[in-house]
């Protein structure tokens, strides 16, 4: 037996050495064909478009033939330009809004559904992703029907005498207001549900020993409950800012000249009938890397938030 077993162990000294190569050689050919195709598909579908806009930013690539050579006199004009920066500030101060007034409208009803212990919770939130299940396009119209001159809540408000009907409420659509609040109602369950998440993995432990500590519910949800769903406060702003700044179908449908926004006019120069891609380039790439700082600068922000509560 002792033999046996000492030949066993020769026997499996030799083969672990020889596997060793096998296992690395495996691990070189699996990682690469793994990481491939989503690599290729990133480097095809996003760095190449971003790439051709560049070009066409700096006058390498043009629509029209003609002479041509690298120039940066586009990025020189955004900066001196003052309408387009203006226009960029507006956009940004309607989309901080937004998001700002749309967190604090999701948070109480997120905090109810997750919290309350209420039994019908989940059909409450199939309730509020009920106008997923119907078309963007459809719903935005459907403001238009509302805010009308001659919509619902004009309507209603001849039929209660509070309007004359020469004079409706024009400031509903076509308006900066018309913009920001079918923008608000669009995202609204985009708020709502990593809040409703973050809450409902909450360790509920917590807020029973802020209790036995003699804690009322407002201090056991500033100092327990509020810090510990920062994060999915943090992920619903940017759900929410990161594409109304640069949003143009809504603007367009609802908008009209008050609430026209900087990616409209990126649109417009790409599309209008004398397009301008270089400036329309340049504008792009601008604020495609505004919003990459932006992005670095939360994600920073929320790790070290997640570091202080751990």
């Amino acid at each position: 037996m002792g033999a046996g077993e000492g030949g066993l162990t020769v026997e499996a000294a030799t083969s672990e050495p020889a596997a060793a190569p096998r296992r690395r050689r495996r691990r070189r050919l699996t990682t690469p064909a793994l990481l491939g195709l989503p690599v290729a598909w990133l480097a095809v579908f996003f760095l190449a478009p971003i790439a051709i806009v560049a070009a066409y930013s700096v006058d390498v690539l043009v629509l029209f033939p003609g002479p041509h050579g690298f120039t940066i006199s586009a990025w020189r004009s955004l900066f001196s330009d003052t309408p387009y920066l203006h226009l960029f500030a507006k956009s940004v101060e309607m989309s901080l809004i937004v998001s700002a007034i749309v967190v604090l409208v999701a948070y109480p009803l997120a905090y109810f559904l997750a919290l309350s212990g209420t039994k019908r919770k989940y059909i409450l939130l199939l309730v509020l992703i009920a106008p997923f299940f119907t078309s963007y396009l459809l719903r935005v119209l459907a403001w238009k029907v509302i805010l009308g001159d001659e919509g619902v809540i004009n309507t209603f408000l001849f039929w209660t005498g509070l309007r004359s009907p020469e004079h409706p409420l024009s400031f509903l659509l076509y308006s900066r207001f018309a913009v920001m609040l079918v923008l608000g109602y669009v995202w609204l369950p985009f708020v709502a549900l990593p809040i409703f998440v973050t809450l409902e993995t909450l360790d509920r432990g917590l807020l029973e020993a802020a209790s036995d500590l003699y804690a009322s519910r407002l201090q056991a949800f500033v100092r327990v409950t509020l810090p510990l769903s920062a994060p999915g406060l943090v992920a619903a702003f940017l759900f929410v800012f990161i594409p109304t700044v640069g949003e143009f179908i809504t603007p367009s449908l609802v908008g009209g000249t008050g609430g026209y926004m900087y990616g409209n006019q990126i649109v417009d120069l790409f599309g209008t009938g004398f397009p301008d891609w270089e400036t329309g380039s340049v504008l792009a790439l601008f604020l495609l890397a505004v919003i990459a700082i932006l992005t670095l600068v939360f994600v920073r922000f929320l790790r070290t938030g997640e570091a202080q509560t751990a």
